[in-house]
């Protein structure tokens, strides 16, 4: 199978291109940081590539700021130049604002903010279009967006709100003009992951493993969802699906995926609330 995982460098986005690589995937990374030292947290495109491949998969780094319509028309045109196929696109890259997690209203917080609507929202439907015009014309392929809980239930703002119930509504639609040509389209909501900026906040701010949204005892490892797409990508009947928004949880118990240690992650429905759109 051949992937573009975007915003991959770290976080959810390097978990996934790592288990998908560990299934033989030929995975493109992007991501912005290319040098260490280029961002706070660690981890660049380079080094997510670099552990594809000793994964047992094939990466490929690709520096791709998801913000410039023109490095992603480029990265398209490579790996169709490249590979001539696209099996998956996972539409993981997403510009978080460093107050994302302050208290505050929406209107004590600045306006730039608004960059989630730029890498988060339109940067889907950008990557989305590109992807089809490769998958279409083959008569197949996936595309993924990650979302979360957020889109019904409120989680750190009403802008992050509206981005997540926009990648969702955006997942569905995107499958209806897609069902003609055999391409799925779905949104997964993904709970609390031990990325490396999570893994911060933890430790930073204590009380937040007394939420419900970030209790470390429901976390998963960065690779579970790809795990979960893995599966995903293995179903012939994946067409069934497509158009719905699934927590991730309760796909990872039809397909009997687990996380990397074994345990099952646990779905948190009752808690947070439910999907809205199901497949078309």
């Amino acid at each position: 199978k051949v992937a573009v995982i975007t915003g991959a460098s770290r976080g959810i986005g390097k978990g996934m291109a790592l288990a998908l690589a560990a299934e033989g995937a030929t995975v493109y990374v992007t991501g912005r940081t290319v040098n260490a030292d280029d961002h706070e947290l660690p981890g660049t495109v380079g080094e997510t590539a670099a552990l594809c491949t000793a994964a047992g998969g094939k990466g490929i780094a690709v520096q791709v700021d998801h913000g410039d319509d023109d490095q992603v028309a480029a990265l398209f045109a490579q790996v169709k130049a490249e590979q001539g196929r696209l099996d998956l696109l996972v539409n993981n890259a997403y510009a978080i604002p460093d107050d994302l997690i302050e208290p505050g209203g929406f209107w004590e917080k600045p306006l730039t903010s608004l960059a989630m609507v730029d890498v988060g929202l339109k940067s889907n439907y950008t990557a989305a279009w590109h992807a089809a015009q490769i998958m279409v014309p083959q008569g197949s392929g996936l595309i993924v967006a990650i979302s979360g809980y957020v889109g019904v239930a409120y989680t750190y703002g009403a802008l992050f709100g509206a981005v997540k119930a926009g990648v969702d509504r955006m997942a569905r639609d995107m499958a209806i003009e897609l069902k003609p040509h055999g391409v799925a389209s779905i949104s997964m909501w993904q709970g609390l992951t031990f990325t490396e900026r999570a893994n911060r906040n933890i430790k930073t701010n204590p009380a937040m493993q007394q939420s419900i949204v970030t209790n470390p005892n429901i976390g998963c490892s960065p690779e579970f969802p790809g795990r979960v797409i893995a599966a995903l990508l293995s179903d012939d009947n994946i067409m069934a699906r497509s158009g719905g928004t699934f927590i991730t949880a309760e796909l990872a118990q039809d397909y009997g995926v687990t996380d990397v240690d074994g345990k099952i992650i646990p779905s948190l429905r009752e808690q947070r609330g439910s999907p809205i759109w199901q497949p078309v």
